[in-house]
């Protein structure tokens, strides 16, 4: 039986355990191109900051300002704290990181996907949510595989 295995993928995940220095954490630009490396956003050696500037938005309103932004709010941050950036390209960006699994939107305001509980906007807490709700899913189903591989023992 032939599968076509791109049409099973749900979702990919890319994380990545990144030392963290202190030449990280020197500036506000080092520590979210950390971030997107690490939450593989971006990948080693990209250049495009414009994806830095849609992540560094999104990290500014959710956990400094507790806040859910419009498309203009976020244009007029990564405007003011980066560079210009258009309509477009932002869309683009809160486009992939959605289809990532990162970012959600309703009625116009876009923001990180909350956690299953806790408080939404705690840093640590939306970050164990993310990761714990993909990991668990994709656990069980290798779990039952493994299991449903061990029954069929001995027959080829």
């Amino acid at each position: 039986m032939d599968l076509n295995e791109a049409s099973l993928i749900e979702n990919e995940i890319t994380i990545r355990n990144l030392r963290l220095t202190s030449e990280v954490l020197e500036t506000r630009r080092s520590a979210i191109r950390w971030l997107a490396l690490s939450l593989g956003i971006i990948n080693p050696g990209e250049s495009r900051l414009s994806s830095l500037a849609v992540l560094d938005a999104l990290v500014n309103f959710q956990f400094i300002k507790n806040t859910d932004p419009t498309v203009k709010e976020l244009i007029e941050y990564i405007n003011k704290n980066w560079e210009e950036i258009n309509e477009k390209t932002l869309r683009y960006h809160l486009l992939r990181m959605k289809k990532m699994g990162y970012v959600e939107n309703n009625l116009g305001k876009f923001y990180f996907k909350p956690p299953n509980t806790g408080d939404r906007f705690d840093a640590n807490n939306w970050a164990i949510g993310i990761f714990e709700s993909n990991y668990t899913d994709i656990a069980g189903k290798v779990g039952q595989v493994i299991k449903d591989v061990k029954s069929k023992a001995g027959v080829a």
